[in-house]
């Protein structure tokens, strides 16, 4: 049965107060897959989808940025890099982190972690973090134009799209100067190359060196970024009403960001980014230009447009989103971000049509289902032939199928998913997440 494997394998990356996203490769927590992670948590543990969700937040800094890794102290120095000793960052908590920040999704997760099992005490307890994520980003990245800009492709969580070839090759970089660790455990074709990783360091060096204040050559204002920016602050107006507080200020923040995304990202029947200096628009055919569809204000005729390109240039009635548009001369079926598909942008997309056309979201629901079928919940797959690729056993790839499954109403559900978890001996839980939690 997918659910009772999707809860394995949620079960077997448990650290204790967060769940790694895959064993091998990713051994430290990671913050958009801790809340793709919660949401699916919380359809069969929504007090380990809490614990995960106050784990991460356990290491906000004081500005409000939520970094990107969380270092566990137990894992050897050298198992991942880039590690602590390069990113040089400690939060108030004491946990060694990184200083770049992902996607803010962490909002739509506290919102659906507590529609799972309503707990307006966890809500007041996570709601100023939430709102001072929002705050740093609104205060350190915002554009003249109120757009939000991200510093480094590993701050879009699409890594190694194409559509940061042409920024990233403004980027003057050396050799790196150690080994590279992921290709230990994945193929060199489905990575980025050498060339790209030491772009990478060289960018994250140059804003560690300003003591993560000043972008550096890359400075780009993403559409999947900036849409769940806008999604949060309307996960954030819901948070607001069931906690007695106003909703009216997130509901306009939404409504803002969503305009500037409209007036400056949208051409051509899809989002792109911009280059945050010159204002340049950077065309490409990235799937990151379909997830605007979350954003419940998005005008009715941009929304049929974004369609029109899901279904033309993207092929979704295969049942998956690539990552990167087929057909385009740098798509690449099995390379990181280069034209895979994962299940964390196809649900996003997927969560976007479900009230606008659900008879593409079944279609897009069904392709998860048959991809995890076909090839276990892998990190990413080939969005025609469902081969698997990158890490088995990924824990967002889990965690979404299980939450579409119960949200899609599939057969094979267990009516308690509980109950699977208490079979498998995942019902064990520690009374205290850890002195890091916030109060």
């Amino acid at each position: 049965m997918i659910a009772r494997e999707a809860v394995r394998v949620l079960v077997a990356n448990w650290d204790g107060s967060y769940t790694v996203p895959s064993r091998r490769l990713y051994p430290h927590q990671w913050s958009w897959d801790s809340a793709f992670i919660a949401i699916g948590n919380a359809r069969w543990s929504p007090r380990r989808a809490r614990i995960e969700l106050l784990s991460l937040f356990g290491a906000q800094w004081r500005d409000g940025r939520v970094p990107h890794i969380v270092f566990n102290p137990d894992v050897p120095e050298g198992a991942y890099f880039p590690g602590p000793e390069f990113w040089e960052a400690r939060a108030p908590s004491g946990s060694a982190t990184s200083g770049i920040v992902q996607p803010p999704v962490h909002a739509m997760a506290a919102w659906q972690v507590h529609l799972a099992e309503p707990d307006p005490a966890f809500l007041r307890r996570i709601y100023p973090r939430l709102v001072a994520q929002q705050q740093f980003l609104r205060t350190a990245r915002q554009s003249p134009e109120g757009l939000m800009s991200i510093v480094h492709p590993w701050e879009s969580g699409m890594d190694n799209s194409p559509a940061w070839d042409i920024p990233l090759a403004a980027v003057v970089a050396g050799p790196m100067g150690v080994r590279r660790r992921d290709l230990a455990h994945v193929s060199p074709d489905e990575r980025p190359t050498d060339r790209d990783y030491e772009r990478y360091t060289a960018l994250a060096r140059a804003y560690r060196d300003t003591g993560y204040r000043r972008a550096g050559a890359f400075a780009v204002e993403d559409p999947l970024f900036n849409a769940a920016y806008g999604a949060a602050e309307s996960a954030l107006a819901k948070i607001a009403s069931a906690v007695g507080l106003d909703p009216a200020p997130h509901h306009a923040e939404a409504a803002r960001i969503t305009a500037a995304m409209v007036e400056h990202l949208y051409d051509d029947g899809l989002f792109h980014g911009r280059d945050a200096g010159s204002g340049i628009l950077l065309r490409s055919s990235s799937a990151a230009g379909l997830v605007p569809l979350i954003l419940p204000d998005l005008p009715r005729e941009i929304v049929n447009a974004l369609i029109g390109t899901a279904l033309d240039r993207f092929e979704i009635k295969r049942g998956l989103l690539p990552s990167f548009a087929p057909g385009t001369a740098e798509f690449d079926p099995a390379r990181y971000w280069r034209g895979p598909s994962w299940i964390n942008l196809t649900w996003l997309v997927w969560q976007g049509l479900r009230h606008r056309r659900p008879d593409l979201a079944e279609l897009l629901a069904d392709g998860m289902v048959r991809a995890v079928t076909t090839s276990g919940f892998r990190e990413y797959f080939d969005p025609f032939t469902l081969e698997g690729h990158g890490c088995r056993d990924f824990s967002w790839s889990a965690a979404l199928v299980l939450d579409l499954l119960c949200q899609h109403g599939l057969d094979g559900v267990p009516s308690s998913l509980r109950e699977v978890g208490e079979e498998l001996g995942s019902v064990v839980e520690t009374h205290e997440v850890g002195d890091h939690v916030p109060a």
